[in-house]
C-alpha cells in the first residue's frame, strides 16, 4: 500500500539567481497536521509562474521517495529532504512507471487523478543547487507527476493512498514523458495519449502536434516537435548561405519593392512554403561587416524562382542599401527559406489578415490557394492609408477573383481623392479589433495574421472574442520576438539589442539575423543564450539544459558544440542555445 510520507507547501518568494531575481514557489517546507486541499492549491502553498505549473490540471506535485534514493546516490547527496524537489506529496510508492495519467487515488478526505508528468524547468535545478535537474529527471526516467483535485478534503502525513480508478489506455507517467521529451515513439502511444480524457490539455496539444507531424513510426522519431513549433518545419534546402542572382525589380507601392532571385545556374531553386522568409546578406559599401536580414517570400510558392520583397524604411540600413544599390544581374547571399508561419491544409475557410509590409507572407497563401484552386472560403482582408501605399493591389484582386469562394475587403485609414470606393477599397477605416465583428467570419477558419505587433495583438483578441478557436489564430513578426524568460522578474523594458558591457570578445563572430546584431563569441558567456541575454536580444527559454526545446531556434549557417549534449537532438537545421557554443561563425534566426 502506497503511503503519502509528507506534506510540504512554499509560497512564492524572491531568490537571487546569476545576478537576476526569480519569483519562484519550488521551496517547499514539511508541515505537520491535517491540510485542506482545494481545487488549485493546497493551504499555504503557491505557485509563482502559472504558465508552467500550478491551476486545476497542476494543482499537486508527487515525488516518490525511491526517486530520493536514486539521486541520493546519483549525486553523492546526503541531504536531500521532502520537498527538495519541489514537490507538495513525498510519498512511499506511486514509481512512475507504474502509476497511469488517468488513475485516480484517495487520500484522506480527497481524490485526485493523475494528469501530466513534471514539466521540466530550471527551477528544480535552483532549488537543488544541480543546473543539470531538470534534463536528469527526463534522462533517468525519473519526473514525478501532476494531480488535479477531483473532491476537496484534508490530507496528512501517515495516510495510505487508496487507488480508486484505472486511467484508460493504461500509459504510465514515464511512457508519456518519453513520448514528449525523447526520440522513439510511434503513432500508436501518440494516439494512446490522445483517448486519456484525464491528460492535461497542454499535453493534449503537444500530443496532437506530434500526431500532424506524420507517422512517426519509426524509431528514432523525435517528440520535440511537441514541445516547440520550430521543429516542425521541414530541414533547409541548403546549408549556409549561397549566392543567388537578382533577375528582376519591381516597384509595388511608394515604399515597397520586389526582387526577383534564381540560382546562379539557372536551376529551379528548393521549393518553400507559403509564408516562409528568406534572409540574405545586404552588403554596405566599403569594409563594413554585412547587414543581414530577413525577408518574407511573396511570390507563388513553388516557383522555380523567389521574390522578395521589402519596405525602404527611414532608417532602414539595409533596406536603404537594397533600394539604392542593387541592380538586376547582382548576387545577394541567402540562407534557405525558413519559418513556421505556413499555410496549413485543410478544407475549411482561410481568414488571411495584413496590414502594411504584413501583406507579404499572407500574399504568397494566397498564391498557394489560387495555384492549387482551391475550393474553401477564402477571405482576404488588408489594411492600407492608401493606393500609393498599397502593394500589390492589382495582384491580390486578381489572385482573389480567381478563387470560386474568395472575398476580399481592403481598409483604406485615409483614402487619397482619386481612390475609388469600391474599386480600389471597401471601408475607409483602419483594419482593427473593432471592424473584426461586422465582418461575420466563419468560427471555424484558420486565420493567419502579420502586421505591426498592436495590430495583430488587437485583432487576434478580436477574432477569439468573435468565435475562432485561439490556437486556429496564427502570427508572423517582423524582427525579433517576444522574450519568455518564465520566473525571471523585470521592473522596466529591456533595452534594444547591443553589444554585450565588457571587453569585446574574440571569438567566432555571431550575428543576430532578427535583432541585426553581430558580436563576437566571449568565453565568459557558458552558451548562445548567455550572450543573447547579455546583448538584450530577446530570448525564450524554460529549462536551460538542452531538454524542453522553449530555445530551439534556426541555425542559418555555421556550426555549433554542445555542453551537455541535448536529451534530444534538434531538427535538422536547428539548435538548442540553452547549451551550446559557436565552433566558428554562425548566423541565428534571432
Amino acid at each position: 500500500m502506497a503511503t503519502l510520507t509528507a506534506v510540504n507547501v512554499g509560497m512564492p518568494k524572491d531568490v537571487p539567481w546569476h545576478g537576476r531575481t526569480v519569483y519562484t514557489g519550488v521551496y517547499k517546507q514539511t508541515v505537520t497536521g491535517p491540510r485542506m486541499v482545494r481545487r488549485l492549491n493546497i493551504d499555504g502553498d503557491g505557485q509563482g509562474d502559472l504558465g508552467g505549473h500550478g491551476g486545476e490540471q497542476r494543482a499537486v506535485l508527487v515525488y516518490q521517495l525511491d526517486s530520493y534514493r536514486h539521486w541520493a546516490k546519483e549525486l553523492g547527496r546526503d541531504d536531500l529532504e521532502p520537498g527538495n524537489f519541489g514537490e507538495n506529496f513525498t510519498v512511499d510508492g506511486l514509481p512512475d512507471d507504474e502509476v497511469c495519467i488517468g488513475d485516480r487515488y484517495r487520500i484522506g478526505g480527497a481524490l485526485f487523478e493523475v494528469t501530466q508528468p513534471r514539466v521540466t524547468c530550471y527551477r528544480v535545478g535552483l532549488r537543488m543547487g544541480e543546473p543539470q535537474m531538470a534534463a536528469l529527471l527526463v534522462a533517468h526516467h525519473r519526473p514525478g507527476f501532476y494531480l488535479r483535485v477531483i473532491e476537496e478534503g484534508e490530507v496528512e502525513a501517515g495516510q495510505e493512498i487508496v487507488k480508486a480508478a484505472s486511467g484508460p489506455e493504461a500509459m504510465t507517467v514515464e511512457e508519456i514523458d518519453r513520448v514528449l521529451y525523447l526520440p522513439g515513439h510511434t503513432r500508436e502511444q501518440v494516439e494512446r495519449a490522445l483517448r486519456i480524457p484525464a491528460l492535461s490539455p497542454g499535453w493534449q496539444a503537444s500530443m496532437r502536434t506530434l500526431l500532424d507531424q506524420g507517422d512517426g513510426e519509426a524509431a528514432g522519431a523525435s517528440g520535440s516537435a511537441g514541445l516547440n513549433p520550430a521543429a516542425t518545419a521541414p530541414p533547409p534546402g541548403w546549408p549556409g548561405f549561397r549566392p543567388l542572382a537578382v533577375t528582376g525589380i519591381r516597384a509595388e507601392s511608394r515604399s515597397v519593392f520586389s526582387l526577383n532571385l534564381a540560382a546562379d545556374d539557372g536551376a529551379d531553386l528548393p521549393p518553400a512554403l507559403p509564408g516562409q522568409f528568406l534572409t540574405v546578406k545586404v552588403q554596405p559599401a566599403g569594409d563594413a561587416p554585412p547587414l543581414i536580414r530577413s525577408y518574407s517570400l511573396s511570390g507563388e510558392p513553388g516557383a522555380a524562382t523567389y521574390r522578395i520583397s521589402v519596405k525602404v524604411e527611414p532608417h532602414g540600413a539595409a533596406s536603404n542599401e537594397l533600394h539604392a544599390h542593387i541592380r538586376v544581374g547582382d548576387r545577394l547571399q541567402a540562407a534557405a527559406p525558413r519559418g513556421t508561419f505556413c499555410l496549413a491544409e485543410g478544407d475549411n475557410p482561410v481568414v488571411l489578415l495584413s496590414a502594411g509590409i504584413g501583406v507579404t507572407p499572407v500574399l504568397a497563401m494566397l498564391h498557394a490557394l489560387t495555384r492549387d484552386r482551391s475550393t474553401r472560403q477564402v477571405w482576404w482582408l488588408h489594411g492600407a492609408r492608401n493606393s500609393a501605399e498599397h502593394p500589390f493591389a492589382r495582384e491580390s484582386r486578381e489572385l482573389v477573383a480567381a478563387l470560386p469562394h474568395g472575398r476580399a475587403t481592403v481598409f483604406y485609414s485615409s483614402p487619397a481623392p482619386t481612390d475609388r470606393l469600391g474599386v480600389d477599397y471597401e471601408q475607409a477605416s483602419r483594419l482593427s479589433a473593432d471592424r473584426i465583428p461586422a465582418l461575420g467570419l466563419p468560427t471555424d477558419a484558420d486565420a493567419y495574421l502579420c502586421g505591426p505587433t498592436g495590430f495583430m495583438d488587437s485583432v487576434t483578441a478580436a477574432l477569439v472574442d468573435s468565435g475562432l478557436d485561439a490556437a486556429r489564430v496564427h502570427t508572423e513578426m517582423f524582427g525579433a520576438g517576444a522574450s519568455l524568460t518564465p520566473g525571471i522578474k523585470g521592473d522596466k523594458a529591456a533595452p534594444a539589442p547591443h553589444q554585450p558591457t565588457g571587453p569585446a570578445g574574440t571569438g567566432p563572430t555571431v550575428s543576430f539575423a532578427r535583432s541585426g546584431l553581430t558580436v563576437p563569441w566571449n568565453d565568459a558567456q557558458d552558451s548562445l543564450l548567455e550572450l543573447a541575454e547579455a546583448c538584450d536580444v530577446p530570448v525564450q527559454w524554460s529549462c536551460r539544459t538542452g531538454v524542453c526545446h522553449t530555445c530551439e531556434l534556426a541555425l542559418m549557417s555555421g556550426s555549433v558544440e554542445y555542453s551537455p549534449d541535448p536529451v534530444e537532438p534538434p531538427a535538422d537545421g536547428n539548435i538548442l542555445i540553452c547549451c551550446s557554443k559557436p565552433a566558428d561563425g554562425i548566423v541565428l534566426d534571432l
